[in-house]
């Protein structure tokens, strides 16, 4: 009698695991017949960061923000500047334990800090531990802030649940379908999908790294920026240059590019920030 294998709904991929198995995200498991975050609590990053850099550019602007990430994504890009924590499990990634109520406490120890930043790799995949810490941060302080820097695509189920605890998100749109699908093994459907539940729910700003070759043609970046004008013209836009990366050596987006796509996307949207142009 063969196995039945419970089924991971967190995102597009919907991974059959056998028992002890962990999913594409090498971060969700088969644990006893159940689907849990095994990355639950474990922490490979946490730093202040400003609000700026994760981007935001319209949310509490010159705050500062505790920012934490684990282990693991549910994409395989090739240009991932965290690739040593993205792209790797429990086996490889060195984290420290942190509970709930460990890092809620030490967000409240810290002066001037505007709340819990989940970033470095992608959150919504402990999408949990997200919540848990998120409800005991609002419950102790409400005044406190919780963001997530996302790459969107999670399923409908996983967002709702998010989303009330939530004051801003950062969403990536990388690429076209094709993009996606070739090269990201992704789903822009699932980022669209997100985009569209997020925008009249919380703050919502999103990113595009613009890759030479890649995404940088301007008639990608005008149907990217009327959708999301299309939802709301207040979306905030942002626009990085590219820098090699990770399995990518094509080179730097020459920044007259980046300034000559500003304003295709500046005819749909009145906030559009450029980013890594240093």
């Amino acid at each position: 009698m063969s196995e039945e294998r419970p089924v991971c709904n967190t995102c597009f991929h919907h991974c059959a695991l056998s028992s002890g198995q962990t999913g594409y995200c090498r971060a969700r498991g088969n644990v006893d017949g159940v689907i849990r975050a095994v990355n639950y609590g474990c922490l490979t990053s946490i730093a202040m960061d400003p609000i700026e850099k994760k981007p935001f550019a319209k949310f509490y602007s010159g705050s500062e923000i505790l920012s934490v990430g684990s282990f693991g994504c549910n994409l395989r890009c090739p240009f991932c500047q965290n690739y040593t924590i993205s792209q790797v499990d429990s086996l490889k990634a060195s984290f420290r334990q942190m509970m709930p109520e460990e890092l809620v406490n030490l967000a409240l120890s810290i002066p001037d800090n505007l709340g819990l930043a989940f970033t470095y790799n992608e959150p919504l995949i402990s999408y949990e531990y997200v919540i848990d810490c998120a409800k005991l941060l609002k419950e102790k302080d409400p005044s406190k802030k919780v963001v997530l820097v996302t790459n969107g695509t999670a399923e409908e189920k996983v967002i709702s649940e998010v989303l009330p605890y939530v004051d801003a998100m950062n969403i990536d749109y990388k690429g076209d379908a094709a993009f996606y699908r070739d090269e990201l093994h992704g789903d822009l459907a699932s980022v669209r999908r997100t985009i569209e539940m997020v925008y009249a729910s919380c703050h919502l700003e999103v990113t595009c790294l613009v890759i030479p070759g890649k995404n940088d043609r301007e008639d990608f970046i005008r149907e990217l920026a009327s959708y999301l004008a299309s939802l709301s013209p207040s979306i905030v836009l942002h626009l990085s240059r590219y820098f090699p990366r990770y399995q990518y050596d094509i080179e730097a987006t020459p920044k007259a590019d980046i300034k000559r796509l500003e304003k295709v996307a500046e005819q749909y949207l009145p906030s559009v920030f450029l980013g890594n142009m240093f």
